[in-house]
């Protein structure tokens, strides 16, 4: 029994993952094909968040997810209310980037992300990291560095979009977890709190800078505005559901093990970018991008033999002076020793002589 659920675990996991990465290729394939076709990323932006908006709230609830919980309104303004902000900044920076850069480059700049939250990590919750982890980051520093001095559609706009978006993911990521654990709130309804929020303060810069070119390209011939509406929805929809089996992922599997199937989505988008859309690259290009790619697995590997090493340094050495609980009582125990006064610890329960 216990082997069939866990054989099934592993499945669900797979399916769920494989899902992700084609319709996470096929959501930055459509919007690449969108903005070459309407070049207004903010208008992209707000029908994404109009979708997360719009769809989240029936279908949670008919999933039974559980509803919000009651958050103050100082955390309110706090906290969730710059995640929101930065979620519509990030979603822009990213739209900006790929309809001025190829989705491949886009996508290995923004292999950068791990350096961001190192650096982000270390000045503002003052967490510092192994030489493993520190080195981890050279690859991707020179992969990124030999793709974009390599790339043939190199644009200085959407190289710094791409970064911007890399910051600002890096910062929703260390923030969102926090929330998470503050409020025990669902990540599923924490994204539809922060997508309608988004909505609300991005509407009206959206209608200060593209409402009037909405506008205009409504008055255009019915095959074009078809064209454009079609490919609209379907990027808002794709979008949603990305947004979904992400988190789907990150609630079922270990953080490494997300990070690993982030980076390598990553790939996937990359070579599907490639493939269907065509983008010219040279072999040098390629090397750049599969480096920095190979550093990114590196650092989660660096990241997760830290966090081990830390679990291991809390656990041990026992202490004279330690307390056993067991049950609901706390019981001073004396360890028992060999005569060169070297602790004995055996496979039974019985790790302490308690006295």
């Amino acid at each position: 029994m216990g082997v069939t659920m866990q054989t099934r675990e592993i499945c669900t996991i797979l399916v769920l993952c494989l899902l992700w990465y084609i319709v996470s290729s096929s959501n930055n394939v459509v919007g690449k094909m969108l903005l070459n076709d309407f070049p207004y990323p903010m208008t992209v932006t707000m029908v994404q968040l109009l979708s997360i908006t719009v769809y989240s709230g029936p279908f949670f609830n008919m999933w039974g997810i559980r509803r919000f919980v009651d958050i103050s309104w100082t955390y309110y303004l706090k906290l969730i209310i710059p995640l929101a902000f930065g979620k519509f900044m990030a979603s822009v920076f990213t739209h900006v980037s790929i309809w001025k850069v190829p989705v491949s480059y886009a996508h290995t700049v923004k292999a950068t992300m791990p350096l961001f939250t190192v650096v982000l990590s270390r000045f503002i919750i003052g967490e510092k990291q192994t030489v493993k982890v520190y080195l981890s980051l050279v690859p991707i520093i020179l992969g990124v560095a030999i793709a974009t001095l390599t790339e043939l559609s190199f644009d200085l706009t959407g190289l710094l979009s791409a970064l911007a978006a890399t910051l600002q993911h890096s910062l929703q990521n260390i923030f969102s977890k926090k929330v998470l654990a503050d409020t025990g709130i669902h990540h599923l309804r924490l994204l539809h709190m922060l997508g309608r929020l988004s909505l609300m303060l991005f509407l009206p810069i959206w209608m200060y800078f593209d409402l009037h070119h909405v506008y205009n390209r409504s008055i255009l011939a019915t095959e074009e505005r078809g064209h454009i509406l079609a490919l609209l929805f379907t990027d808002g929809v794709l979008n949603w559901l990305q947004n979904i089996l992400a988190f789907s992922v990150m609630s079922l599997v270990t953080s490494l093990t997300y990070a690993v199937a982030s980076a390598s989505k990553r790939i996937f988008v990359i070579a599907a970018s490639l493939l269907i859309l065509g983008n010219p690259v040279t072999g040098t290009n390629m090397f750049g991008m599969g480096l920095a790619i190979m550093g990114v697995l590196s650092y989660n590997k660096a990241k997760y033999d830290a966090r081990e090493s830390s679990k291991r340094k809390t656990v041990l050495p026992f202490t004279n002076e330690s307390l056993w609980k067991s049950g609901n009582n706390s019981i001073p125990y004396k360890p028992l020793e060999n005569s060169n006064g070297s602790v004995i610890i055996n496979n039974n329960s019985k790790l302490a002589q308690f006295v």
